[in-house]
């Protein structure tokens, strides 16, 4: 069986076939595609078993990235938290991760990863092939609202929705400049807490260009002060949680508690019925509690990497911890330009 690829933002067929397919996720979505090579200058492409002019029966999309720091490689997809392959039939799963493996040779890929949400369906992958993975949440939104309230663990996230209202915490949001501009200076001081660089501003410009209002920043503020923000996307019948970021002074009023119940509301109010919490490291327990709290969902993303060689994982990298030391002291200049500097690198 023939494998084709094409590139999804100048063919149509992909976004016609992302729109129906019940996989799909707002990753997959030309948008996102447009504003990963906008930004960071990926490519995508699309390998399929369905021939040119037909409509798409299945479909895996990847982006190819060429960098003298990291190598080259094909990621489905860079800075998604899964990506899942769009095929239906036991064979097409099986030319297509044939054609791959055979491609980390013949077009010299330093490795090719694969970003399932649903593990189960690469279940013959071997253990070589496994790359990383992470605890996942997601909220079923079904419910109704006073039974998800019900749902929340009580003496943390209902105690702190109650403290924020006390507060009069407000909540702003949109997409604009003002309310990004916002959001970027809590994500700059949440990122130095980590001590990590954040990603560029033009990163987050470009989603709100490319998926317009597919995209919602929230703010709480209190007297007009920036205390805590999300960012969210939403896709079919999905709302997808992808940045927060805060001030710690403000944690005690329940920010961002706050700032999570008001997009259920808003979830419940537009007929969604899931909400994605994301991955999680898992030597984060703080996060994986948190999410849990809400009623989540728990299970595991697990990664497939296609490689040339088995090298062994690094651990306790020394560079790295050097790496983050500076950035904890860097001053906010100097961090927003290592970011603009390394993450077209990460992927």
């Amino acid at each position: 069986m023939a494998i084709y690829s094409f590139d999804p933002l100048q063919d149509s067929r992909w976004a016609d076939f992302v729109q129906t397919h019940p996989n799909a996720s707002i990753f997959h979505t030309p948008g996102w595609l447009r504003a990963l090579r906008l930004t960071y200058g990926y490519e995508p492409a699309v390998f399929t078993t369905t021939p040119p002019g037909v409509k798409l029966t299945n479909g895996i999309v990847f982006c190819r990235i060429s960098s003298w720091l990291t190598g080259r490689r094909m990621v489905s997809l860079p800075f998604a938290d899964h990506c899942e392959p769009l095929w239906e039939s036991a064979e097409d799963y099986e030319e297509i991760l044939g054609f791959l493996r055979r491609a980390i040779k013949t077009e010299n890929w330093k490795y090719i990863e694969i970003r399932p949400r649903n593990s189960e369906r690469l279940a013959e992958i071997s253990t070589e092939e496994k790359g990383s993975s992470f605890h996942f949440h997601t909220l079923d939104l079904r419910p109704a609202l006073q039974a998800l309230f019900g749902g929340l663990q009580k003496s943390s996230i209902q105690r702190m929705i109650r403290r924020a209202d006390r507060e009069g915490l407000s909540c702003e949001q949109g997409r604009s400049e003002a309310l990004l501009q916002k959001f970027y200076s809590l994500m700059l001081k949440t990122r130095r807490r980590h001590r990590v660089p954040p990603q560029p501003i033009s990163w987050f410009r470009n989603l709100i260009a490319c998926l317009g209002d597919r995209l919602c920043i929230r703010v709480a503020t209190k007297n007009g002060a920036p205390l805590a923000s999300v960012l969210t996307l939403s896709h079919g019948s999905t709302l997808v949680y992808k940045y927060g970021c805060s001030d710690e002074r403000y944690h005690h009023w329940g920010s961002v508690p706050f700032l999570f119940w008001n997009a259920i509301q808003e979830a419940k109010d537009n007929g969604l019925e899931e909400f994605d919490l994301g991955r999680s490291d898992s030597d984060n327990p703080g996060l994986i509690n948190f999410k849990s709290r809400w009623g989540a969902s728990s299970s595991m993303l697990q990664y497939v990497k296609f490689s040339s060689h088995h090298a062994e994982r690094p651990s306790g990298d020394r560079r790295t911890h050097i790496a983050k030391r500076l950035f904890a002291y860097m001053p906010d200049g100097l961090l927003t330009a290592a970011g603009k500097l390394l993450y077209r690198h990460i992927g």
